[in-house]
């Protein structure tokens, strides 16, 4: 049973082999047809006065340039589409940022009036400032602390 199934395998890589090489040899004649038809166009092209040449030279560089355009068409067809739909969903996400930044601020100011409830009077001695505030990297908690009460 083994040796069978291995004589199969084998006999399937020889076909898909053989198979593969008969591709590659169409596919060897029908480019060597189109070198044939190329080449018997030149030899026409070169027995043409300059002038017709010049002209088939212009048509021909005229129909590259002309499926060159078309292609770029396309191609911003593309990005004028993707760029309308990028630019529908950065308005759907800004709205929802929107929602979420005004949902943030409505929480706040009801904490801050629970705040100013249970506010107890401070008193503040004058004293004038100049310059950066200096402190220590532990006492940071501390002064954070400080700072909102």
């Amino acid at each position: 049973p083994v040796l069978r199934l291995l004589e199969e395998q084998l006999q399937n890589q020889r076909r898909e082999h053989e198979e593969e090489m008969e591709a590659l040899k169409n596919q060897v004649d029908s480019m060597q047809e189109e070198l044939e038809k190329q080449q018997q166009a030149l030899l026409q092209t070169l027995q043409l006065s300059p002038e017709v040449q010049v002209e088939l030279g212009l048509q021909q560089e005229i129909t590259r340039l002309t499926n060159e355009n078309l292609d770029l068409k396309e191609l911003l067809e593309k990005l004028e589409n993707n760029e309308k739909k990028l630019k529908k969903q950065l308005k759907i996400y800004m709205k929802k940022v929107q929602d979420f930044e005004a949902s943030q601020t409505v929480v706040p100011v009801e904490r801050r009036s629970h705040k100013r409830n249970m506010q107890v009077a401070v008193q503040r001695k004058e004293k004038d400032f100049q310059g950066m505030l200096e402190y220590y990297k532990e006492d940071e908690p501390l002064l954070i602390r400080n700072l909102i009460t």
